[in-house]
């Protein structure tokens, strides 16, 4: 599994790259422009992300907008969604508004902060992506 952790804040880039760790090929980046670039060049390479962890709240591009860029590319080079990345939006919004945008862009989970290793697991094991065996923290 590959796997690419967005979010603008570094200790959790790290937190969820941890939680992560033995499990799958983690890739990190600190914006929309450079996870959109990442996600570009995956698909080029034939190395596409299994799943996808964006944060919500980023400054320049924010996670709405850049899920809805990787979707969009994903459209134009022919991946059908359900080929496409997992994409999981990792946030502390947990309003409404928020989810229901996410969802209608193209995401197809919802992690509220702070996450929690079983939660991480469990929703790993609902996409697909299991049985995961790690020692707890």
């Amino acid at each position: 599994m590959k796997a690419l952790i967005v979010d603008d804040d570094l200790i959790n880039r790290k937190f969820l790259k941890a939680m992560l760790m033995g499990i799958c090929e983690v890739d990190l980046a600190k914006s929309g422009y450079e996870a959109i670039d990442l996600v570009k060049a995956s698909i080029e390479e034939a190395a596409t992300y299994d799943v996808i962890f964006l944060d919500i709240m980023m400054p320049d591009l924010d996670g709405i907008e850049t899920l809805q860029e990787i979707r969009n590319h994903e459209v134009k080079k022919g991946i059908p969604f359900e080929k496409g990345a997992k994409i999981v939006m990792v946030t502390a919004l947990a309003d409404k508004e928020n989810v229901l945008s996410a969802f209608s862009k193209g995401c197809e989970y919802y992690l509220v902060k702070p996450i929690q290793q079983g939660k991480m697991f469990d929703l790993l094991k609902e996409m697909g992506f299991g049985p995961i065996e790690t020692e707890s923290w």
